[in-house]
């Protein structure tokens, strides 16, 4: 459990969200929102100012994120958290249970909405990934519009520091100040400050901004909206390690466990070697990763745990670019399938050599996907993003060293993120853990399988 000592910008970030009732977080990720509005939140409570949290996060987020970083932190240990995910009985039971917070998912606020009504108790609302509110057509935009009049206080966290399209920032704004500064109707706003772009007579397929329009509406919001940008922060450090746990639902973890349970038992627990502890590592990596490979090397789908949160990490970087390591062949085809159901206009590619490499550093793909083995040493693809995802951890402290190179080297100018998708419990934390103690990566390796493998014999002989 660590001490909290907030950068310069944290500090103005929870100072905004305890002084104004609405506001709006515009954070590179890694920067740490979750912390600062934990912080804030604590602070809140304790000054009686609000009385029940909720924070409506995407699916996988909703399951551990928020929970997880309370339990990192001395100064958070007395926030009581409710997870309320599921179906309708377990969400009741979710709500009936004594908290500070109560997370749920997207999907759920429609129905918050129609199980309270008018009793609404939530003073204080977080929107994690607010861009998901930009389209005031969305029911769950219409739910929390109808239930904004019984809330005290709304923050919206989003991980991307400036607005992609200006024209989706009225419905965001409006949940921040109930249409003080941008206007009551989205109509009203977007004749102000937009005009037809694309047309067929009387029918406009787009809208763009009108001469300083962009400028007007940044001024107007300027004192609810913080935007912090990693490279403006020179006193950032240059590479910032973000860990987002996964969590397997109970069926899909009993499968996890059990498979790794038989795969542990096929090694004496007393006398592994180093060889053994990295083919056992490889299986139970392909489990993390929701498939493993027979004997005749088939591919067995299991779950789409891990997917799913890099799907939705793919929508929370909302345009920038990411550069993504994977572990396994079945891995690539998955993630070239996820990618291609993302919203259109969405350009990536796997890295084969050269070609790739040089359309990634013009800027000209959103994603590319790389095995690490296959990143030639040489490779300089830090002109082409800043953030890393890591969708499968190596277990080889060198492929993960030089993995990471590629990015952070001379000539980047941005301070580099390194998302990991660790599943919870499962053999990611185990390589991670052991890729921290550097020096000893191997020996890490083999004494972390080690006490796994003895573990299951000890529970196979009772």
């Amino acid at each position: 459990m660590g001490k909290f000592i907030p950068h310069p910008y944290q500090q103005e970030c929870i100072n905004a969200v305890i002084e104004r009732p609405g506001v709006a977080l515009w954070l590179e990720m890694g920067l740490g929102k979750t912390v600062v509005t934990l912080t804030a939140i604590g602070t809140l409570l304790q000054l009686g100012e609000v009385d029940k949290v909720l924070i409506v996060a995407p699916k996988k987020v909703a399951e551990a994120t928020w929970q997880d970083e309370i339990q990192k932190w001395e100064h958070l240990q007395d926030l009581r958290t409710s997870t309320v995910l599921g179906t309708a009985k377990q969400r009741e039971r979710a709500l009936c249970k004594k908290a500070d917070i109560y997370i749920t998912n997207r999907d759920s606020l429609v129905w918050l909405a129609q199980h309270y009504g008018r009793r609404w108790p939530f003073d204080m609302v977080v929107l994690d990934e607010a861009s998901s509110f930009k389209h005031h057509s969305t029911q769950r935009f219409k739910a929390l519009r109808r239930m904004r009049p019984h809330i005290k206080r709304v923050v919206e966290l989003t991980g991307t520091p400036a607005p992609k399209d200006y024209l989706d920032l009225w419905a965001q704004v409006y949940l921040l100040d109930e249409g003080q500064r941008l206007g009551q109707r989205f109509t009203q706003y977007r004749d102000n400050y937009f005009q037809p772009d694309k047309r067929n007579g009387m029918q406009v397929y787009s809208w763009k901004p009108r001469k300083g329009a962009e400028e007007a509406i940044q001024t107007r919001i300027a004192d609810i909206a913080i935007s912090i940008q990693a490279a403006d922060h020179l006193h950032l450090p240059e590479k910032i390690i973000e860990d987002i746990p996964v969590v397997f639902p109970a069926p899909d973890w009993k499968v996890y466990q059990e498979m790794q349970t038989e795969k542990l038992l096929e090694v004496d627990s007393e006398t592994i070697t180093a060889m053994q502890a990295a083919t056992l590592t490889g299986k139970l990596l392909q489990l993390c990763n929701g498939a493993m490979y027979d004997a005749e090397k088939q591919t067995h789908p299991l779950n789409r745990c891990k997917l799913d949160a890099f799907g939705e990490l793919i929508d929370a970087l909302d345009g920038q670019k990411a550069l993504v390591f994977y572990g396994f062949d079945f891995d690539r085809e998955f993630l070239q399938a996820e990618l291609k159901t993302r919203e259109k206009g969405l350009r990536f590619a796997v890295l084969k050599g050269r070609e790739e490499a040089d359309a990634w550093n013009r800027g000209e793909l959103d994603v590319l996907l790389a095995q690490p083995a296959s990143c030639a040493y040489g490779l300089n693809l830090q002109a082409g993003g800043h953030h890393l995802i890591w969708y499968s951890l190596p277990w080889n402290l060198e492929l993960y060293e030089q993995g990471n190179a590629r990015l952070y080297r001379q000539g980047q100018q941005h301070p580099v993120i390194i998302h990991r998708l660790l599943v919870k419990g499962g053999a990611d934390e185990l390589v991670a853990k052991a890729l921290e103690s550097k020096s000893a990566c191997q020996q890490g390796l083999i004494q972390g399988i080690k006490a796994l493998a003895e573990e299951a014999h000890h529970a196979a002989a009772h």
